[in-house]
């Protein structure tokens, strides 16, 4: 069975710094791309951020400059580097990744940012 475990969320000022971790576990083959989402109540899930099993990264306009996404392959572990984070950042942030040619999700870890 494969997991996604998140964590690294948590309660930070506006202008601080988080870093999410995503670990990958079980019986694992095949890893093609990974990434982050987030959501708020009462709103869709959005894209955050992606990175391909060869590295290109993708980011949503509300956080490009500021977040940046990377993975270490040997520890099927992917990241995310959050910078000047705003009280609009403030959600339950989602792992995703295509596993063995499936798409898994975490559980989900809180970011919130306050003014």
């Amino acid at each position: 069975q494969v997991q996604l475990v998140e964590s690294g969320g948590g309660l930070v000022q506006a202008g601080g710094s988080l870093r999410l971790s995503c670990v990958a576990s079980g019986r694992i083959f095949r890893i093609d791309a990974m990434g982050w989402y987030r959501q708020v109540p009462g709103k869709q899930r959005e894209l955050v951020a992606t990175i391909t099993s060869g590295g290109s990264t993708n980011y949503a306009d509300s956080v490009k400059g500021r977040f940046t996404i990377s993975r270490d392959s040997a520890k099927n572990t992917v990241y995310l580097q959050m910078n000047s984070l705003k009280p609009e950042d403030t959600a339950v942030y989602y792992c995703n990744s295509n596993i063995n040619y499936r798409t898994y999700w975490g559980q989900g870890t809180q970011v919130t940012v306050s003014s």
